[in-house]
């Protein structure tokens, strides 16, 4: 079978980045608490919203479901000590190595332009991700790149018919389905939880969102009648055979937590 990819991050703000654009002007040279509410405020003033544009965001997590014909695995990228550039490159050296189903919630909107301007400002090359038929002639007809190929499946956007007045939220889709969905944590507690010295539960997070996103892909395929019962039973089994043997693990509390709210 095609390996499947599936992928999660998690950002701050940028605030080195944010000074060095903001060289010399009032107000940004303070430490990144200051810089960081510096930034909110003048989106808000801009767009009503505190939420950074993507290209001054940094990504503090990237946490990933990985499918192959041998085991289902999920776990976050590098670990508590990595760099963003780390991250970064892990990520798409997956992709170098298997080519794999890219499947994600809302990837298309946020996570991919994140990680291609962050790849642009470390200098890290993917050229199979960017690969469009150049190479490899079957990727002029499905590749990662375009919005309507496959080969990257935003389900968000599938689902809402390429609309975006139809998006719905992961954590309501996986309630619905009878999947846990978030606990405790979303995105827009994460820089609070960062800068509390919170990494660990960010990783967390992005691990129990990326797990989620699996399961109602899972149950996507199903209705599209990809697989069938069995198969579907079966792979749910997996989901929580794997999460069963990880809770047991130290440091993956969150996955105890995860499968007591997976009743």
């Amino acid at each position: 079978m095609t390996p499947i990819l599936v992928f999660d991050i998690e950002t701050i703000p940028d605030c080195d980045g944010l000074r060095r654009l903001h060289a010399g002007e009032e107000g940004w040279d303070g430490d990144d608490a200051a810089v960081a509410e510096r930034a909110f405020a003048a989106q808000r003033e801009k767009s009503g919203s505190d939420f950074l544009r993507h290209h001054v965001q940094r990504v503090c997590a990237i946490s990933c479901v990985m499918r192959t014909d041998k085991s289902l695995r999920v776990r976050s990228l590098g670990d508590e000590s990595s760099d963003e550039a780390t991250l970064v490159a892990e990520f798409f050296d997956l992709i170098e190595r298997s080519t794999p189903q890219l499947v994600s919630w809302n990837g298309g909107g946020f996570d991919l332009p994140v990680l291609h301007y962050r790849a642009l400002v470390h200098g890290i090359q993917a050229p199979r991700y960017w690969d469009w038929g150049d190479d490899d002639r079957e990727f002029k007809w499905n590749n990662y790149l375009s919005r309507y190929h496959t080969r990257h499946l935003d389900l968000m956007d599938v689902l809402a018919m390429f609309g975006g007045r139809a998006n719905a939220p992961l954590d309501d889709l996986a309630k619905l389905c009878g999947f846990p969905g978030k606990l405790g944590m979303d995105g827009g507690k994460v820089w609070d939880s960062y800068l509390a010295g919170g990494l660990h539960g960010i990783r967390s997070y992005c691990e129990t969102d990326v797990m989620n996103t699996w399961l109602v892909y899972c149950r996507f395929r199903l209705m599209r009648g990809e697989i069938g019962r069995e198969a579907y039973d079966a792979e749910i089994a997996l989901a929580r055979e794997t999460l069963g043997a990880l809770a047991a693990k130290p440091g993956c509390e969150h996955w105890k937590e995860y499968l007591e709210a997976w009743k």
